[in-house]
């Protein structure tokens, strides 16, 4: 092998490679185009033998109406082959494609791989989902709300006031509480 790891050079030139895919696309087209006039063929035979030409001439109202109802359990006839026909190449589809799977699980070709641990930030995984659609950053941090310390102390300083309910509802209980309520509420005006 070459010290490089390159393929090694064909001994086919190009004119030559294009001179036989030609040739062989060309007899590709002639199979084909046979194949579609044998199955032409096929379905004239086939009719010919099975559907004898219809004389229609000379034939009174009754015999036509014989005809065409023994034309119509003809087709009945080809109708149930057709579909029993296509149920059977269903079936036998079906089974082919369980047989190659059972092939496949015996094999064992399928095996998962093991994952690697990919570090990706978010903004990296929107571009990679949407492509030049994602336009902002997904930086969460820079999202959150900021609370600053003295916000923290004036809630602390607030609870502490509240105290204990009960002496709270004691203290409000009464004419006297709801005079301190109505006043402290409205104020001097």
């Amino acid at each position: 092998m070459n010290p490089k790891g390159d393929k090694p050079k064909s001994k086919i030139s190009a004119s030559r490679k294009l001179s036989l895919k030609m040739l062989l696309l060309t007899r590709a087209c002639e199979d084909l185009e046979r194949e579609r006039q044998e199955r032409e063929e096929e379905k004239v035979r086939y009719i010919g033998e099975n559907l004898p030409p219809l004389q229609l001439s000379g034939l009174s109202l009754d015999e036509l109406q014989k005809m065409v109802k023994e034309l119509h359990s003809r087709i009945d006839v080809v109708d149930e082959e057709r579909y029993d026909c296509e149920s059977k190449v269903g079936k036998h589809n079906k089974d082919i494609h369980e047989l190659k799977l059972k092939i496949q699980d015996l094999g064992g070709k399928f095996k998962k791989p093991a994952l690697r641990k990919v570090r990706v930030s978010a903004d990296e995984m929107m571009r990679a989902l949407l492509g030049s659609k994602h336009k902002g950053s997904m930086d969460l941090r820079s999202n959150l709300k900021s609370v600053k310390k003295e916000d923290v102390k004036q809630d602390k300083v607030l609870t502490s006031e509240v105290g204990d309910w009960r002496k709270n509802v004691e203290a409000m209980s009464g004419m006297e509480g709801r005079k301190k309520m109505f006043d402290t509420a409205g104020g001097p005006q």
